[in-house]
């Protein structure tokens, strides 16, 4: 039996214009949780996609349990026993749970020549597989009924149901709660138990204490060093990750709140159960904090707000004018923009390049004669940005589906400095971003207030609510419970409004 479950010596792979990964380490012991961290751009994930197959590295070696393997393919990799869970699930949410754990692999009946699904098999066999990682859910019902957690969960058990060795989790616990949060870590931890390893990549410190056994640290494509959890401290690990010392997690409020910017009145929801009766202010230069558990309606009533769901009354006020917004082209001629929380699926435009992602929210500034756009200008905007905003990339043509997170939010928020609105929702902004990014994001947002932008941002990690808000409004089952600012602005005040049911 070898020591290592997974060993990737020497890896390295470069694309035009960039070397993504120069001589990368990584070894992972049997039935451990192995935290793999670094900055958005340090090269994690290129490093995953070579083990899977979906990269062809340059140079190097991968051994699985001390035998070496040459995986040019998903599928190969998972006949070798290594599954992944991707931090943006791709779910197909119109079919069952359990055609969705063995798509590409449904178990078949014969009836003569003709070979049709077996359903009833396929469905047991879901059934003891999502019993196995303590999720009883009806393998009948539909995928896209489950929250985005239970997906996760799903997910573990369709790795688990191909008799995976190592797992690797890419930021599992972005969307979720602290119960859902403390369920995740329940399955990990039971299928630690029985030998399964782990890679587990996230952000968050605190969770890396809780559950991991072993760190290594990548930058800029580098191998930085590995460590047994409990030798390294949490100063040590955000060193190692931006190369230096981070005295402070936020930046200084510099920003003045002002007169009265927006003013939303007696928004509600055309569902019941959604946001009703939403009264705000935003003051100009202002980070205005929305806080509240999931299901609490702060994205539905932002989204809202942005035209992108409908209301049954309530009015909005800019500047003290009457504005009304029917769909989000009316919020964005009006000068309000949106971040969404869902990067992926209503963020970025995958397919197109950081150009057309940084311009596609202000091309009518960019028209000649009506008809024409204007490139040089667009080009020009674009590396203003990518300069402004330390977005790495190769140039301005590359795909933005191909750059780390962080930078993808990066490109996002160029697209809305380039609209110059005068309101900014931020839904879950640093989400699934690493700690020097965060900073860079929490500098940018300060910078807009100081411009006399006003900034709302929603956030589900409480630290950061309380470190970049002037003042936060809580909401709990689609009503706004309770406002706090200054002295009152406390964990324990959030809390107290997010939970008053």
């Amino acid at each position: 039996m070898s020591e290592y479950r997974l060993q990737m010596h020497g890896i390295s792979k470069s694309f035009p214009g960039v070397k993504a990964l120069d001589k990368v380490n990584l070894e992972i012991r049997p039935g451990t949780v192995h935290a793999l961290m670094g900055e958005n751009g340090a090269g994690k994930s290129t490093l995953m996609k070579c083990l899977f197959g979906i990269y062809h590295m340059d140079e190097g070696e991968v051994y699985v349990d001390g035998e070496k393997m040459d995986i040019s393919n998903p599928d190969e990799a998972l006949h070798h026993g290594l599954a992944m869970v991707h931090q943006e699930l791709q779910p197909v949410p119109d079919r069952t749970i359990a055609e969705n754990m063995y798509l590409g692999r449904y178990p078949v009946k014969k009836y003569g020549p003709i070979q049709v699904i077996d359903h009833k098999a396929m469905n047991a066999e879901a059934s003891k597989w999502l019993e196995n990682v303590k999720m009883p859910f009806d393998p009948k019902k539909k995928l896209g009924d489950l929250s985005i957690s239970q997906m996760q969960s799903v997910e573990i058990a369709k790795a688990v149901s191909q008799d995976a060795k190592l797992i690797i989790l890419d930021e599992p616990t972005s969307s979720l709660t602290e119960t859902e949060v403390e369920a995740l870590f329940n399955i990990v931890k039971d299928l630690r138990k029985r030998g399964v390893s782990f890679v587990y990549i996230s952000h968050k410190m605190a969770e890396i204490r809780q559950i991991a056994d072993d760190i290594t640290i990548m930058r800029d494509g580098t191998y930085v060093g590995s460590w047994r959890i409990e030798d390294i401290s949490d100063n040590e690990i955000v060193k190692q990750m931006v190369g230096r010392e981070l005295t402070n997690v936020y930046p200084p409020l510099e920003n003045t709140p002002g007169d009265v910017l927006l003013e939303i009145k007696g928004y509600s929801s055309i569902h019941e159960r959604s946001f009703q009766d939403c009264s705000f202010t935003l003051r100009r230069g202002e980070i205005l904090g929305f806080g509240g558990l999931v299901g609490a309606q702060r994205t539905e009533l932002m989204e809202a707000i942005f035209g992108m769901r409908h209301t049954t009354k309530g009015e909005v006020l800019l500047n003290g004018r009457k504005i009304t917004i029917k769909r989000p082209q009316d919020a964005i001629r009006n000068g309000i923009g949106m971040i969404t929380e869902d990067r992926r699926g209503t963020g970025i435009l995958g397919c197109l390049s950081i150009a057309d992602n940084v311009s596609i929210a202000s091309l009518d500034h960019y028209l000649e004669a009506g008809i024409k756009l204007n490139n040089k200008k667009i080009e020009g905007l674009v590396q203003d940005n990518v300069a402004k905003l330390s977005i790495k990339t190769p140039d301005s043509k590359t795909l933005i589906q191909n750059l780390s997170g962080g930078n993808q939010q990066k490109v996002i928020i160029s697209r809305w400095l380039a609209n110059n609105p005068d309101v900014l929702i931020m839904d879950e902004p640093t989400r699934g971003i690493d700690v020097g990014a965060k900073y860079e994001i929490y500098q940018i947002m300060i910078g807009l207030a100081k411009q006399g932008k006003g900034i709302i941002m929603i956030s589900s990690e409480m630290p950061e609510l309380l470190g970049v808000s002037n003042r936060i409004m809580i909401m709990c089952n689609g009503k706004i419970t309770g406002e706090v600012s200054g002295e009152e602005a406390t964990q324990e005040n959030v809390m107290k409004y997010a939970t008053q049911f």
